[in-house]
């Protein structure tokens, strides 16, 4: 399969980008499972609008064998952890969490912050 890269979506306005990863179970059936709830038609239309609501303009998660990697693209001023507390109280979200927690290497009852783990960048191209 030959990749040719992803566009990328441009705001009015300054961003910043988090990125954040996480390993699933290592289980070619669940891998499957959870890339399949997550493609366009599977997924639920009030988790999007959640995830929008807590100050989120892009989310993209991406899959190498049972590692994901997730980039987040936010207004510049936007407060990480007040966005993460928000979305962990809206009603679908913990839902969500609790049914995806099958798929993932994490503890029941985690949030999707203490899911997915901050990555620190140590390079890139900027001037």
């Amino acid at each position: 399969m030959a990749i040719e890269g992803y566009n990328v979506n441009k705001f009015h306005g300054p961003t910043k980008r988090f990125c954040r990863t996480m390993d699933l179970k290592n289980d070619p059936a669940l891998i499957t499972e959870y890339v399949n709830r997550h493609g366009r038609e599977n997924s639920c239309p009030e988790i999007r609008e959640e995830i929008r609501s807590a100050g989120i303009l892009e989310m993209e998660i991406y899959i190498w064998g049972n590692r994901l990697f997730m980039i987040v693209e936010t207004p510049i001023d936007l407060d990480w952890d007040a966005a993460m507390n928000k979305l962990s109280t809206l009603p679908r979200q913990q839902e969500r969490e609790n049914l995806m927690s099958v798929f993932q290497q994490c503890n029941e009852g985690d949030t999707a912050s203490e899911k997915w783990k901050m990555m620190e960048r140590i390079f890139h191209l900027y001037e």
